[in-house]
């Protein structure tokens, strides 16, 4: 089952089903006017928008053209948002282009930020930028929206609470964050609005490319209409959806609609740091990580952060090449 938001003279949208090609969707208000609410009576909505859905497919209900342009992310806005650093690697590269020493526990306790949730992006909405200074960079992840978990759930509760798979562009304002985690609190200021896919998917919905806890598809990041990266999600994944969710958990009960990140997606290549697509590795889902391969490997980096009228492309496919979640499609633009 496919879900998404329409644009409507509500902050939350209007809940819609959208069929499996992404071409239609049939409105879901009658069941539940947002995704929230219906996120908040799962166990009696999933039921009536899979039926929903069914019928959509069958072409037994009225429908309507689904266009991407008119998508909000699939959660507006949301009770919480929080984003892991998943792909150690990534968090490697990082501290290592600083010459900052990793803590062996980053490969055992996962890494979380609480984002700001009260206004996300659309998936076809630009990208406000104040100052070219401030270092904006896109970020391609997948992200999970969770039912309600206990405090102090086990890894198999979690799994157990997952209810829709979403892509994510989590802008950074690379310039402002060190400086802020500097104070010793953070992210904030340095974390704009993120932007979600125009349709978020319950995981039944991915087959064979979902295995309980991770993606196993490439993700595909265009930058300036040129190929970017298509990093494998499954690969290099230090911790899983459910054990991002159990950590979250430890210390506080998880509400339905909450939105859980992977961080930014990435692949090590021969267990050393990724190439870019031009020269046969699988690209990066970021410009922060190339920028620190080159310091790596001459000193300084050379690849600029985006600067307005830059554009960043996110999406990902099936295996017969057909759009999953619609794609994130931003354009910089001068606040």
């Amino acid at each position: 089952m496919k879900l998404a938001t329409l644009k409507s003279d509500s902050r939350d949208g209007r809940l819609v089903v959208v069929s499996k090609d992404l071409a239609w969707c049939a409105d879901a208000t009658r069941i539940a006017p947002t995704l929230q609410a219906a996120l908040d009576d799962w166990e009696r909505c999933e039921g009536e928008l899979r039926t929903l859905s069914d019928e959509l497919e069958r072409e037994t209900i009225p429908r309507e053209r689904f266009h991407e342009r008119e998508a909000l992310s699939p959660l507006p806005r949301a009770f919480q948002w929080a984003d892991g650093s998943a792909y150690v690697n990534h968090v490697e590269l990082v501290r290592k282009a600083r010459g900052a020493e990793m803590p062996a526990s980053f490969w055992t306790d996962p890494l979380m930020y609480q984002g700001g949730s009260d206004a996300f992006l659309a998936p076809r909405g630009d990208i406000p930028l104040g100052d070219t200074a401030w270092g904006c960079d896109m970020e391609g992840e997948v992200a999970v929206i969770t039912g309600d978990a206990p405090m102090g759930c086990s890894v198999e509760e979690a799994e157990k609470a997952i209810r829709l798979v979403m892509l994510v562009n989590d802008v950074s304002l690379r310039g402002l964050i060190p400086a802020e985690l500097g104070k010793g609190f953070g992210f904030f200021q340095s974390k704009p609005p993120s932007a979600f896919s125009p349709v978020a998917v319950t995981p039944d919905e991915l087959g064979e490319a979902w295995d309980g806890r991770k993606l196993h598809l490439p993700l595909l990041v265009k930058y300036n209409g040129e190929p970017f990266g298509k990093a494998e999600c499954g690969v290099d994944m230090t911790f899983d959806f459910p054990q991002l969710i159990a950590h979250l958990a430890r210390t506080r009960p998880v509400t339905a609609g909450t939105i859980v990140g992977s961080g930014t997606v990435s692949n090590k290549l021969d267990d050393g740091p990724g190439k870019p697509i031009s020269q046969g590795g699988v690209g990066y889902s970021c410009i922060a990580e190339i920028r620190m391969i080159e310091t790596i490997e001459s000193g300084e980096p050379k690849t600029p952060f985006m600067n307005y009228g830059d554009t960043v492309r996110i999406e990902m496919k099936d295996k017969t090449g057909h759009s999953i979640f619609g794609a994130i499609e931003q354009e910089v633009v001068k606040a």
